[in-house]
């Protein structure tokens, strides 16, 4: 977050099916063959992780590719909002990114050479259709299955997003989430990708963090399209955007070829809330804390997972947002219940939790000084990948893909010619330990994302934060991996045994005894 605008994960620090069951049965049926045969197997009881764990990193097609007007791609709210004086951290803009459009092959030869076995990317809803519906790109078409394929022949299975916050800015124009026929125009998009790359993909996510682009882009204006709705519009727009999920969901199995076993997940920002101790009346606190609506701010977590994982909304949230909530919001949950596969998680930070003297969840303030991140949200909490995981599984009973988590840092390189990171480095280990205890507990953890494999455009901080394990040059677009790339690595080889053993602090603390 900079003096004026928050950070697009701002929130997540600010705010608040059985475990057997395979998340990636059909990945042995992408293009080209994978690193480790699915379903997950093997036993996380001895340290390490399971036997087919899946290792990967995340992007995102307008903080990577660039080429916002090449082969036919239509522009999408986001290179309209970059536009307006003042949006973006030094008037940057998604134009040029990574250029990663042109450079694809180079970017899967630098995940082949990490040894991930798994990378989510998102496609660019406008590059496949400029404006949102109707008329196809087919050259757009013919990036991704170029893309997709490359992913094979590297031996690395493709996890898809199919919305990540590049809304057309065509749709935008009739009404955008605020239109009722928004979900409908979301599911015909949906069933379109998958008609067309469902050969090659197996593993989609509908969208990625709806709290996030909804209150960010809707509610307080800071992000694309920039609008500053009133309560009851945001909540007709998250509404919606939850509807969209649904519908696509459906439109998604039914384009999908028969026996083409796809799996389906959405990618929720989630703010964690973890105890301060293990006593059973924190614990009790923190997980009744992860799951209330308060009606302060949309970012929490039961208002968006309850209604499409449960078929209702939080009666704690029906009671907050009182007058505010849109009539129509009980009436559509129970068809808002559409069956999913898998959880993606996207966990940055936690804030801890404890039982007050009157009984009630009491968050509990960091000390001052307390270690950060590049960013001011992000108080170091290693403890986020054990506690976010296991009080989902608990109440949504679904396997878990960590979809993202990384960390900023200001990074640069250094008289030797290399890029050293270690926070980041810190950060990954002390985490990753952290969600294996989460998987020795029983939480079905199938897989893990790093945000992210390059620095990139971050939203309205533009070129500012850095999150990537490879350095970007954005002048001579040259990429450098720093020393996490490398740890990294040594993490995916060992499949995760590199991050366990004795250590001179405990995992958890950050902070001198």
């Amino acid at each position: 977050m900079n003096g004026t605008a928050w950070d697009r994960r701002s929130f997540l620090g600010s705010t608040g099916a059985a475990a057997g069951a395979a998340l990636l049965s059909a990945c042995n049926h992408a293009a080209g063959p994978p690193k480790a045969p699915n379903p997950f197997g093997g036993s996380a009881a001895a340290p390490g992780f399971p036997a087919d764990f899946m290792w990967g990193t995340a992007t995102a097609s307008y903080q990577i590719e660039g080429a916002v007007a090449e082969d036919g791609r239509g522009p999408s709210v986001w290179d309209v909002f970059c536009k307006k004086p003042g949006a973006i951290f030094e008037e940057n803009s998604g134009d040029v990114a990574c250029d990663h459009y042109h450079r694809y092959r180079e970017d899967v030869a630098l995940l082949k050479e990490l040894g991930v076995t798994s990378y989510r990317l998102s496609l660019s809803w406008t590059r496949l259709l400029p404006e949102g519906r109707g008329r196809v790109n087919e050259k757009g078409f013919d990036f991704y299955k170029r893309l997709v394929d490359e992913l094979g022949q590297a031996g690395i299975v493709p996890m898809v997003t199919l919305f990540h916050w590049d809304y057309p800015q065509a749709l935008f124009e009739k009404g955008g989430w605020l239109a009722r026929d928004s979900a409908a125009w979301f599911a015909d998009y949906a069933a379109l990708a998958v008609s067309r790359l469902g050969d090659r993909v197996k593993i989609w996510l509908t969208q990625n963090e709806p709290s996030i682009y909804v209150e960010l882009g809707h509610g307080n204006g800071v992000h694309a399209p920039g609008l500053k709705l009133g309560v009851s519009e945001v909540l007709t727009v998250a509404h919606n955007s939850m509807r969209a999920h649904a519908e696509a969901v459906r439109a998604m199995r039914a384009a999908a070829k028969p026996g083409a076993a796809t799996k389906i997940g959405c990618a929720f920002a989630l703010s964690v809330r973890h105890p301060v101790s293990e006593a059973r009346e924190d614990v009790e606190a923190a997980r009744a804390a992860m799951f209330a609506v308060d009606g302060k701010s949309l970012l929490n977590n039961a208002w968006w997972m309850d209604p499409v994982l449960r078929g209702s909304y939080p009666e704690d949230g029906l009671r907050a947002y009182g007058a505010d909530v849109p009539k129509e919001l009980e009436k559509d949950a129970p068809r808002m219940k559409e069956a999913i596969d898998f959880l993606g998680l996207n966990i940055y930070t936690s804030r801890g939790c404890r039982r007050s003297e009157g009984g009630q969840p009491e968050l509990v303030p960091l000390p001052p000084g307390y270690p950060r991140s590049g960013v001011d949200w992000q108080p170091i909490v290693p403890q986020a990948l054990y506690w976010g995981p296991r009080f989902m599984y608990e109440r949504y009973q679904l396997p878990i893909s960590i979809t993202e988590n990384g960390l900023s840092t200001r990074d640069q390189v250094f008289l030797d010619g290399q890029v050293h990171d270690p926070h980041r480095v810190d950060y990954l280990h002390r985490g990753l330990a952290e969600l294996g205890r989460a998987i020795r507990d029983g939480v079905p953890v199938r897989s893990y994302h790093h945000w992210s494999l390059l620095d990139n455009f971050e939203w309205a901080d533009g070129y500012k934060q850095r999150f990537g394990l490879v350095y970007v040059d954005y002048h001579s677009l040259r990429r450098v991996p720093k020393d996490s790339y490398r740890f990294y690595q040594q993490v995916i080889a060992s499949n995760g045994r590199a991050v366990f053993g004795e250590t001179k602090v405990p995992i958890t603390q950050v902070t001198p005894v």
